[in-house]
């Protein structure tokens, strides 16, 4: 994914800016926050055990900013996996959820995958409101785990 802005559709004015290492804590501060909640719901809050398994697979050459109006509100990592795309990460801090910046991220991520005729795989934590969005999305669960459910997308025809 290039640090392009995204094609005009659900949300103009969203682009995609390449992320560093140093930018790590501050991926970390927004994965917990946008989770917090559902983490909560379940028992399962623990900043640290969030900070860790983030960190132990990030990769900023995959990870992009999500911003609008030139501010980071958010990130997403895509990343290669056995034939598929997997949308490992998709975050959006609470204070922009609900105005179609996922939804916008979504039709990017999926162009992208139906250009490379690769279906999309995502996983969401178990009583996540992400579950309810990736469905609405064109996912369908595959598998459960323990915390997680896996979704996939199929490739479009093209």
């Amino acid at each position: 994914m290039d640090p392009t802005p995204a094609p005009s559709g659900p949300l103009d004015g969203l682009e995609f800016a390449p992320a560093d290492a140093a930018d790590a804590d501050a991926l970390v501060a927004l994965r917990i926050a946008a989770m917090r909640d559902s983490l909560e719901r379940i028992g399962r809050f623990d900043p640290q055990r969030a900070r860790e398994r983030f960190l132990s697979t990030f990769t900023p050459e995959l990870t992009r900013h999500l911003v609008v109006g030139g501010e980071r509100v958010g990130f997403v990592v895509v990343r290669s996996y056995q034939g598929e795309l997997l949308l490992d990460h998709l975050y959006v801090h609470p204070a922009h959820q609900g105005r179609g910046i996922g939804a916008a991220v979504l039709a990017r991520v999926f162009a992208d995958a139906d250009a490379q005729r690769l279906p999309v795989r995502v996983g969401a934590l178990r009583g996540s409101d992400s579950n309810r969005f990736y469905q609405r999305h064109g996912f369908r669960q595959i598998e459960e785990g323990e915390w997680d459910i896996h979704y996939l997308r199929a490739c479009a025809d093209t």
